[in-house]
């Protein structure tokens, strides 16, 4: 009699308990969305975030740094809540259209950096990835300190890290012995 092994059925992938709903395409930003970015954190501080316990009072919202790269804006957005770096869409190469939430690897000359989606039709900056630094900023006692943190961070993602050194060459063998031999014998 033969026996037949049955093979246990493949183990089901997991799957998240809430998945985001593919945003639409987001549409290109043409201008330095600074202003627009300040806006919709101020009125988000004004609203959501006012008098949570872990919003840094010594702390306002202000965007800086934006240019564009590769196409799309990328700058820091600091407010009493978190310092992060953002990629706002300009039809460039770096975005792409990712359900709230999920997560991308974007390269820069540092190297990659992870952002998260995030999206919402109705705010002024209706779609934007963001990399955390600080949240919440609790370290700073000042805006002056927080920039400098931002503009820092911005100023050592687009520096490419330094070469590795080149591996030092093996050194011939320079005895006084080696030096005698006749090569060949």
């Amino acid at each position: 009699m033969s026996q037949t092994l049955e093979k246990p059925a493949p183990k089901p992938f997991r799957k998240r308990a809430f998945q985001a709903p593919q945003p639409s395409p987001a549409p290109p930003s043409a201008d330095d969305p600074t202003l627009r970015l300040e806006h919709m954190y101020r009125r988000i501080g004004e609203t959501s975030m006012h008098d949570l316990p872990f919003v840094n009072a010594a702390l306002s919202v202000e965007a800086l740094g934006f240019r564009r790269w590769r196409g799309d804006w990328v700058g820091a957005v600091i407010t009493p809540w978190f310092i992060n770096l953002f990629v706002v869409p300009g039809g460039g190469e770096l975005w792409s259209d990712l359900p709230a939430g999920d997560r991308c690897k974007i390269a820069f000359p540092l190297g990659e950096l992870e952002f998260i989606a995030d999206n919402d039709a109705s705010a002024e900056i209706p779609a934007h990835q963001y990399c955390p630094l600080f949240a919440p900023p609790s370290q700073f006692n000042s805006q002056e300190g927080a920039r400098a943190a931002a503009e820092e961070a911005l100023r050592v993602m687009f520096t490419s890290p330094p070469a590795e050194p080149a591996p030092k060459p093996e050194r011939p063998d320079v005895s006084r012995r080696a030096f005698l031999r006749i090569p060949g014998n």
